[in-house]
C-alpha cells in the first residue's frame, strides 16, 4: 500500500530530507547465499552487442537532414565578451544556425574558466560548423584569474560557507593525547576521461523535444531540461540506450544539450553538439584537488582520542564542496572530532562528482596518516584499525543496518601476512612492501523506483524500467533479480531501459545507488506477476496448481498478458546505511630512479547481498585500476599564470595501460543487509577505488620509510620522499 513518508534521501554523501510517495517493501528477504540464478557469476546479456558494435550509443544517433554544432569557448581562465558578431559565421559554407550569449542555458559573455561556451555554431558537417566558428568575431576583455586555493580562502572567494562539523571536545582531547601526528597531505586534479564523450541529439516532433543522450540520469536530464526552457516536463522525452561511461561526469544535462536544443528549435532539423576529446579535457568536469591538513591524537594503546581535520578543496569556477572530511568523520571510533572544509572557487574548469567524491581523497590523507600513527606507536597497522572499530555510528547512537568490516579485516589478515615474504625480496635498488587501508561509502540507494513486468504465454518475462545502464551490467543485475523471483532462466528476460517515454521512473545511477534502488523495484514487481500467476493457476487447476509448470499455467493466457508492478520501498527508520571494505597494497619502489610499481592489491568488499559476482569483480576491478592511474600518474596540469589547462590530449594525461595493472584479487562477503530491503543488495561501484591510493602509499612507506603525501607519486615526488626520508633517519641517528 502506498503512503507518504518523510525520510533522508542521500546521493554522493549530500543529504536532505524529503517526501516520498512509496510502498512497503513487504517481500521476504531471500535466504543469504547463491540462488538458482541470483548470486551466481553471469555474463552481460547485452555483452556481445556491445562488442560487436550493435548497441546504439548517441554517437550512433543519426536522423535525416541532421546538423552537427560546435561550441565557442573561451580560450582564458577569466574574461569577458565585450563584443561578439555572429554574422560572418552565419554566412559561412553549410552554416544553418547561431547562437550568442543568452540564446541559450550556460552560453554567457562572462567566461569564468577556459572552456567556459559561449556560442554555438550548426552545420551540414562538424567540419563546416568548426570552420565557421573561426569566423565569429570576439574581442575579449582578459581578466585577471584566480588560481591559489589558499589565496581564494583568504579573499573569501568560496563556493558556499565553510562548513565545520564537530563532536566533543577536540582541543581538550588532543593537549590530553599521549601521541599526537600532524600532517599535511595534497591530492591533484583528475579528468574522468569516459570513453564517450559528453554528448545529445536534439530534436523537436511538434511541440515535445526529444533528447538522446549520454547520461547517469534520464530523469533528471528531463527535469532539469524542462524547468530551463520553461516546459511541461511530459513535453521532453531523454533516450540513452547505452552509454560509455560517466563516472559522475553526466548527472546534469550539460551546455551541449541546451546548445542542441536551442539550434534545432531555430532550424527545425535534428542537432548533433558533441564535445571533442581536447575539449572533455577542459569543459567535461574533474576530480577536484585538496589540501588536507590533519591532527590525530591517540593514547599509547593507539585509541584513538582526537581526530581534527582542514580541507580545502578546489572546486574551481563551479559545482559543489564534496565530503572530503566524509572518512575522518565516519570510518573509525572517536569522542573529539573537528572537520572544516573549504569549497575555493577559482578560475578553473568546474569540478563534477567523481565516483566517490571527496572520499577517495579524504581517506587518502586520514589512512596515511593512521599508519604515521601506527609507526609512532609501534603498532600493527591493522591491528591500530581493529582498536578504532565502530560498533554504531561515531558520535551518535544510530545502528548500521549492516556491517562486516571486522569480517572484512579477518579475511585480509592472510594477505597482510604476506608482508614478510614480500618484503624478503628486497634489493638494493628495489625495495619492496605491503600496505593496506579502509574504507567506508555511501551505497544504500532509496526511494523512488519503480519497475513495470510484463510475462507473456511463452513463459518469458519483459522488465521495463527507465533507469540507465552506465555501462556498469545493470541491466543484466535486474534480469537476474526478476528470473530468480519468477524461477525462470535469466536468459527468458529481457530489459528495456533508458527512455522516458516508455517506462517508470528510475533513480540516478551515481551514488552506488543504482542497484539497491531499483532491484528491489523489479523484485516487487515480479514478486506481482508471480501472484497473478498463483492466482490464475488457482482458477484453473485448483489444488492441483502445483503439480503444472510455470509454462503450462502460461500456455492458457493465449494473446492475454501478466502485468506486475513494482516500487522501491523507504530504507530502515533510524539506521545509517553504509559499505565498508579494505584494500591490501603490494609495491616495489626503484629508490635510484623513483619508479614505483604496484604488484598486486587485494580488495575485501562488503556491499550486502551479491547479484551478479562476475559483474561485481569487474566493478572492483575497474575501481582498482582508475584508483591506481589517480594514484601514479594522472594529473591536470595548469599554466600557474594564465590558468590555461597544458594537459589536453590523451598523449599528455597519462592514465594507466595494461602494462601498469596489478594482479587484482577480490573478494566479496555476500551477506545480504536484510535490514536495507528485500533484496539485502548495495552498491559497489564506487567503494573498489576508495581505498587505492592510500593503500599503495601505505605500502610504499612499510618499503622504504618515506611518507609519501602528495598525489600523483611520480618518480620525483618519489625520490624527493627518498632523499627527506634518509634526511630524517640522519637526523635521528645524529640525535642518538
Amino acid at each position: 500500500m502506498a503512503r507518504l513518508i518523510r525520510t533522508e534521501k542521500e546521493v554522493e554523501g549530500r543529504r536532505e530530507e524529503v517526501w516520498l510517495v512509496v510502498d512497503e517493501d513487504a517481500l521476504e528477504q531471500w535466504p543469504a547465499g547463491p540462488r538458482n540464478v541470483v548470486g551466481r557469476p553471469a555474463t552481460r546479456n547485452d555483452g556481445l552487442a556491445r562488442a560487436r558494435g550493435q548497441a546504439r550509443y548517441t554517437a550512433d544517433v543519426h536522423f535525416p537532414g541532421m546538423l552537427h554544432a560546435a561550441v565557442l569557448r573561451s580560450p582564458h581562465a577569466h574574461a569577458r565578451v565585450k563584443r561578439i558578431d555572429l554574422a560572418p559565421a552565419l554566412a559561412a559554407p553549410g552554416v544553418r544556425g547561431a547562437i550568442g550569449p543568452g540564446d541559450a542555458p550556460e552560453l554567457s559573455a562572462e567566461c569564468e574558466y577556459q572552456g567556459a561556451p559561449v556560442a554555438a555554431v550548426c552545420a551540414d558537417s562538424f567540419a563546416e560548423a568548426r570552420n565557421a566558428l573561426e569566423l565569429v568575431d570576439v574581442e575579449w576583455e582578459v581578466l585577471e584569474p584566480l588560481l591559489d586555493p589558499e589565496a581564494a580562502i583568504a579573499r573569501e572567494s568560496l563556493i558556499e560557507s565553510p562548513r565545520t562539523r564537530e563532536r566533543g571536545d577536540f582541543e581538550r582531547a588532543l593537549a590530553e593525547a599521549d601521541v599526537v601526528v600532524e600532517a599535511t597531505y595534497r591530492t591533484q586534479t583528475v579528468l574522468h576521461n569516459s570513453m564517450e564523450t559528453h554528448q545529445s541529439v536534439c530534436r523537436w516532433e511538434g511541440d515535445v523535444l526529444e533528447v538522446y543522450t549520454s547520461t547517469q540520469y534520464v530523469w533528471g536530464v528531463r527535469q532539469e531540461i524542462a524547468q530551463a526552457l520553461d516546459l511541461p516536463a511530459d513535453k521532453v522525452r531523454v533516450v540513452c540506450e547505452y552509454m560509455g561511461g560517466g563516472f559522475g561526469s553526466k548527472n546534469g544535462a550539460g551546455e551541449y544539450t541546451f546548445v542542441a536544443a536551442e539550434l534545432a528549435r531555430r532550424t527545425g532539423h535534428a542537432v548533433r553538439c558533441a564535445l571533442t576529446r581536447r575539449e572533455e579535457h577542459v569543459a567535461a568536469g574533474n576530480r577536484n584537488a585538496t589540501i588536507q591538513r590533519y591532527t590525530i591524537g591517540a593514547r599509547g594503546d593507539g585509541t584513538l582520542t582526537a581526530l581534527g581535520g582542514e580541507f580545502v578543496n578546489s572546486v574551481g569556477a563551479g559545482g559543489w564542496v564534496a565530503m572530503t572530511e566524509g572518512p575522518l568523520l565516519m570510518l573509525y571510533e572517536c569522542p573529539n572530532v573537528k572537520a572544516t572544509t573549504y569549497g575555493a572557487k577559482l578560475n578553473l574548469p568546474p569540478a563534477k562528482a567523481f565516483r566517490a567524491p571527496g572520499f577517495v581523497e579524504g581517506t587518502f590523507g586520514l589512512e596515511c596518516a593512521l599508519d604515521e600513527l601506527a609507526a609512532k606507536l609501534d603498532l600493527d597497522p591493522l591491528e591500530l584499525r581493529r582498536r578504532n572499530h565502530a560498533d554504531a555510528e561515531p558520535g551518535g547512537d544510530r545502528p548500521y543496518s549492516g556491517k562486516n568490516l571486522i569480517e572484512c579485516y579477518r579475511r585480509a589478515e592472510p594477505h597482510w601476512e604476506r608482508r614478510h615474504e614480500v618484503r624478503s625480496r628486497s634489493t638494493s635498488s628495489v625495495k619492496r612492501g605491503v600496505g593496506m587501508a579502509s574504507q567506508v561509502w555511501f551505497g544504500g540507494g532509496g526511494p523512488p523506483s519503480y519497475a513495470w513486468i510484463r510475462v507473456g504465454s511463452d513463459a518469458r518475462a519483459t522488465v521495463v524500467t527507465a533507469m540507465q545502464d552506465v555501462g556498469t551490467g545493470t541491466k543484466t543485475a535486474m534480469a537476474m533479480i526478476a528470473a530468480e523471483e519468477l524461477g525462470i532462466p535469466v536468459e527468458h528476460v529481457t530489459v528495456a531501459v533508458g527512455d522516458s517515454l516508455r517506462g517508470p521512473y528510475a533513480t540516478l545511477s551515481a551514488g552506488s545507488s543504482t542497484t539497491p534502488s531499483i532491484g528491489p523495484a523489479v523484485r516487487a514487481a515480479a514478486a506481482d506477476a508471480k501472484r497473478q500467476i498463483r492466482d490464475m493457476a488457482e482458477q484453473r487447476y485448483g489444488e492441483n496448481a502445483d503439480k503444472h509448470s510455470l509454462a503450462e499455467l502460461l500456455s492458457v493466457l493465449g494473446n492475454a498478458q501478466i502485468l506486475g508492478s513494482g516500487s522501491r520501498g523507504p530504507n530502515p527508520t533510524g539506521m545509517t546505511v553504509l559499505t565498508f571494505g579494505v584494500q591490501v597494497a603490494e609495491v616495489a619502489v626503484d629508490v635510484e630512479t623513483g619508479e614505483v610499481t604496484v604488484d598486486r592489491i587485494a580488495a575485501i568488499h562488503d556491499v550486502g547481498r551479491v547479484i551478479n559476482p562476475l559483474g561485481a569483480s569487474s566493478q572492483v576491478e575497474g575501481g582498482i585500476i582508475q584508483g591506481v592511474g589517480h594514484t601514479l600518474s594522472e594529473e591536470r596540469l595548469v599554466d600557474p599564470e594564465s590558468g590555461r589547462i597544458l594537459t589536453t590530449t590523451l598523449d599528455g594525461y597519462k592514465m594507466p595501460t595494461i602494462a601498469d595493472v596489478p594482479e587484482i584479487v577480490s573478494e566479496l562477503i555476500d551477506i545480504p543487509d536484510t535490514q536495507l530491503t528485500s533484496l539485502g543488495a548495495k552498491g559497489i561501484g564506487e567503494p573498489p577505488i576508495i581505498p587505492v591510493a592510500a593503500a599503495i602509499a601505505n605500502a610504499i612507506r612499510d618499503a622504504t620509510g618515506a611518507d609519501v603525501r602528495l598525489l600523483p607519486i611520480t618518480r620525483e615526488e618519489m625520490l624527493r620522499a627518498l632523499a627527506e626520508a634518509r634526511e630524517r633517519s640522519r637526523g635521528a641517528a645524529a640525535a642518538v
